[in-house]
């Protein structure tokens, strides 16, 4: 090399060196900025797994608090194993599987017996025989799967959880939700945690599950979209996100992977059942009793709640696998509104809202439209760290505990990083004192519960059917049931084609209620999907056809 040709040859090279310089950069940066994992995880002498559908900044605030509780409480550092395998229907399905592997174990290895399809099918069961071996034998023992507490999701999935066996009041005696009603019985009486409000389930009677918050569902709205489209009102009501001016405007999340989704289309038959009830009583025609004007307003409520959540499934942009989507792409601009839970809607209120307090989110709850119901805890059958676990529930529960769940950011025992917008659960946490701290103090949810009344009877022996009925009613036939509704819409909503876009002969309240819950229920899933077929072919006949009727102007 020349002397002449070595700053051409270093001047190259330097290039090429800086941009390889920059590469690296960009791949080592992520990890060399990440922060460092909290001490307690590489010191932490014991650890305790939570398993939830709970975001990252409910856990990071609990996480922090209770290691540090902890640690002054005792001198020892913990740490939090979170497992957070994605919403409600997900963790069921890892929980059936864990469950199941660790049970066949058991059964096979320490009992000695044969692993059959029957055991498999029925030690779960909570409607198996009550001397069924294998299934007295999974209640009687401490099979555990390494988890230790269940925290976040719904009343309907601890319940189910708790007849499976998966839960337990106890592991060893002064462990468990049993050993803290002894400890603090106050949180458990009418001024603490009721058993049932409004016709809700807020914990367990034997034990199982507790509340540890409340929540409800309802409407998330985009102020500036609303306005746009022409709507000047906010949204008050469920019906309201029907109005045909929303179609390809409404963010929803698919029911099949969330309870809670279900649990606010069920709040929404059940107002239609009310409100048939209550016209029926002023106008019974030839009914004659109380018990007629019932039975009848039921099914016509079933009928029109199930109507009113086609023609808003029909208004909807997409399904979403995930709820916390719906309130950011509101915010967004990207959707006029949507259905979400309260703590989510209120979050995005707060984090759009301006200097002098307007915001162009809202959020409502339906009022009589949409109970009050829980998040509930609780404590896993053979959990490893039962005492570790008990305390995790006890702190919940208890003033600190609530706090985070309720204060502001910022206030004295509240979260640290960012309000939670919850509500607690024990009712005489509502005092003065805590309410001038809360992020909510006007929601009062234990007076918000009486203006909705929960029927148990009318519908939750359907709640898992009526998850199956959205999915072929709405979310398989979506694709044609937009269609439809636009054609509709387009063609001002004539009668014979809006009758059969509406048309649910197939779903009545009494078949839905009994032939097809049965098959539901059943766990034969060839025959749940033989009938998914057979009713969403049917589904999608009429919306076809309602496309045909409507561009004929029939």
């Amino acid at each position: 090399m020349t002397d002449a040709a070595a700053p051409t040859f270093l001047r190259r090279w330097r290039k090429e060196a800086l941009i390889l310089g920059a590469l690296l950069a960009t791949l080592l940066g992520p990890f060399l900025m990440k922060p460092g994992q909290p001490t307690a995880s590489a010191t932490a002498s014991r650890k305790l797994v939570i398993v939830t559908p709970h975001p990252e900044r409910l856990r990071a605030e609990f996480s922090v608090a209770f290691v540090k509780y902890w640690k002054d409480k005792t001198g020892e550092t913990i740490a939090l194993d979170w497992r957070v395998p994605g919403g409600t229907s997900e963790i069921a399905v890892m929980l059936k599987s864990e469950f199941s592997a660790a049970f066949q174990q058991y059964w096979t290895r320490q009992m000695g017996r044969e692993w059959t399809a029957e055991v498999a099918q029925n030690f779960m069961n909570a409607k198996a025989p009550a001397d069924f071996p294998a299934r007295q034998a999974f209640l009687n023992s401490s099979v555990g799967v390494g988890m230790d507490v269940f925290f976040g999701g719904g009343a309907y999935d601890f319940q189910l959880q708790a007849e499976a066996g998966t839960l337990v009041s106890q592991n060893a005696p002064g462990t468990g939700i049993a050993s803290l009603h002894e400890k603090h019985p106050e949180w458990f009486g009418e001024e603490g945690i009721p058993e049932m409000v409004s016709g809700e389930p807020f914990r367990d009677g034997k034990h199982r599950w507790i509340a540890c918050c409340l929540s409800s569902f309802g409407i998330v709205f985009n102020r500036d979209v609303l306005r746009r489209l022409g709507i000047e009102n906010d949204p008050q009501q469920w019906r309201d996100l029907a109005d045909p001016r929303l179609f390809g405007q409404l963010a929803l999340a698919d029911p099949g992977r969330s309870a809670t989704v279900t649990k606010a289309f069920e709040m929404l038959i059940q107002q239609e059942m009310q409100e048939a009830i209550a016209r029926l009583t002023k106008n019974p025609g030839m009914l004659k009793t109380a018990e007629e004007i019932e039975a009848v307003g039921v099914r016509e409520g079933w009928r029109n709640g199930l109507n009113l959540i086609q023609r808003i499934s029909a208004n909807a942009r997409y399904f979403s696998d995930s709820s916390s989507k719906i309130p950011l792409d509101v915010a967004r601009g990207d959707a006029a509104a949507g259905m979400c839970i309260d703590y989510y809607g209120r979050s995005t209120e707060e984090s759009t809202r301006k200097p002098d307090g307007r915001s162009r989110v809202g959020f409502i709850m339906p009022v009589g439209g949409s109970s009050v119901s829980v998040d509930p805890i609780a404590m896993f059958r053979g959990a490893p760290e039962s005492e570790l676990a008990t305390a995790f529930i006890e702190f919940v529960l208890s003033d600190a505990g609530q706090k985070i769940w309720a204060y502001r950011a910022g206030a004295p025992g509240g979260p640290e990083r960012s309000a939670l917008r919850r509500l607690a659960a024990r009712k005489a946490f509502y005092n003065a004192e805590n309410l001038r701290y809360m992020s909510d103090a006007d929601e009062m949810p234990y007076e918000k519960a009486k203006a909705f009344t929960y029927h148990p009877e009318w519908t939750a022996s359907a709640f898992s059917t009526l998850r199956f009925l959205i999915r072929v009613m709405c979310v398989d036939t979506h694709i044609e049931q937009r269609q439809a509704w636009e054609a509709l819409i387009q063609a001002k909503q004539p009668p014979r084609a809006s009758y059969v876009f509406q048309e649910l002969n197939n779903i009545r309240y009494d078949t839905a209620t009994g032939d097809i819950t049965k098959v539901v229920r059943s766990r034969d899933k060839v025959a749940e999907t033989r009938l998914a077929r057979t009713l969403g072919d049917g589904f999608r006949h009429n919306y076809l056809l309602a496309i045909r009727l409507a561009r004929r102007g029939q």
